[in-house]
């Protein structure tokens, strides 16, 4: 009977391990729309959450939704996420009363550093005093392909120069840091050069990736400025482990453990980009990309939730890994060390 019970008890260790991974998109703009999320949290099931603009229908129902989120594990609370970049990339938009702010390019085009950070604190403020502790920013890819179509096209990075893009993603990032918010390098690494959006398809980066768009991350990484690093669906053939399968940086663990890892000294907390994006759902199942992100090194896996949208989704990424956990020690080990990385993250700022 106590070896049944300790059994029991490691496996909802290892649940809940495994739900600290998981963060999702979701359906409803209302507190009683998203009970069902807050009791996913509470039990351990789920780990962050993520806005999107059809989540946000007033800005006291987003506070009074966030509060029911955090008070569901106030002992571990959720990341409770958006996108809020300014320009066309903005989740809260004054549609519904927010102070809406330029986009990266329009802020590097007209202010300094110091003007930007100012620009910023206030929207992070704003962010914090409605209830937000993450945010998917600063966007840290260099702007070297004018057709780009996600980077260039909506002005998201803060130029084409990496000591501009260090100088104000650091304005960026300081500012969130002093609101008491957390930040997410993207996109590792590097969709500025890119002739593809990997929010469509398959964006192979092997003929277009410069040295130099890792510059932003190994600064920002060596200077502490890097609370997460979000791993963007882009394929290098140097960097292929296999070249049936065609793995982008977001699976691959060249990239994650090999580059940003062990080359550019970050050791903490990994997040993929969307995994319901063009490239991952038509190339991969949802099985293939959650075990692949894994053993290359990602932490978090971030899913929209818009593909197939069901409240459904975490507990079956959470199947998943625990499934693969009981069967590969090695799988099981690389639960504990991303769980014991988001605590710590969690633990220091939320």
């Amino acid at each position: 009977m106590a070896s049944s019970a300790a059994a029991q008890s490691a496996d909802a260790v290892l649940d809940d391990m495994a739900g600290q991974m998981i963060l999702v998109g979701f359906a409803g703009d209302s507190v009683a729309d998203t009970r069902a999320l807050a009791d996913m949290i509470g039990e351990g099931r789920l780990g962050g959450i993520m806005y999107l603009k059809p989540n946000v229908a007033d800005l006291d129902t987003v506070k009074r939704m966030n509060a029911a989120f955090v008070a569901a594990r106030p002992d571990l609370p959720p990341f409770i996420a958006l996108d809020q970049e300014g320009g066309s990339v903005e989740r809260l938009t004054k549609a519904v009363g927010f102070a809406e702010i330029p986009s990266a390019g329009e802020v590097a085009r007209n202010t300094d550093a110091l003007g930007a950070e100012a620009i910023y604190l206030r929207m992070a403020r704003s962010l914090k005093s409605y209830g937000f502790n993450l945010n998917f920013g600063p966007v840290v890819d260099l702007a070297l392909n004018p057709d780009n179509p996600v980077i260039a096209k909506y002005g998201r990075a803060f130029g084409a120069d990496p000591d501009d893009v260090v100088r104000y993603a650091e304005a960026f990032v300081g500012a969130h840091r002093q609101a008491g918010i957390l930040t997410a390098l993207k996109h590792f690494p590097g969709h500025g050069s890119s002739a593809a959006d990997s929010h469509e398809g398959f964006v192979d980066i092997t003929g277009t990736l410069e040295a130099k768009e890792l510059d932003p991350f190994r600064r920002m990484i060596s200077r502490g400025e890097a609370d997460m690093v979000m791993v963007a669906h882009l394929y290098h053939a140097k960097f292929g482990v296999d070249p049936v399968s065609q793995q982008p940086a977001s699976l691959n663990p060249s990239w994650i453990e090999g580059t940003l890892r062990d080359q550019l000294g970050f050791d903490g907390v990994v997040i993929t980009d969307d995994l319901e994006m063009g490239a991952i759902r038509k190339r991969f199942t949802l099985e293939q990309s959650v075990l692949a992100a894994v053993r290359a090194g990602v932490d978090i896996l971030l899913f929209s939730n818009t593909a197939d949208p069901r409240l459904g989704l975490a507990d079956e990424v959470r199947g998943i890994l625990v499934a693969e956990a009981e069967r590969d020690p090695a799988f099981r080990d690389r639960i504990v060390e991303s769980h014991a990385r988001i605590v710590a993250l969690k633990n220091g700022h939320l």
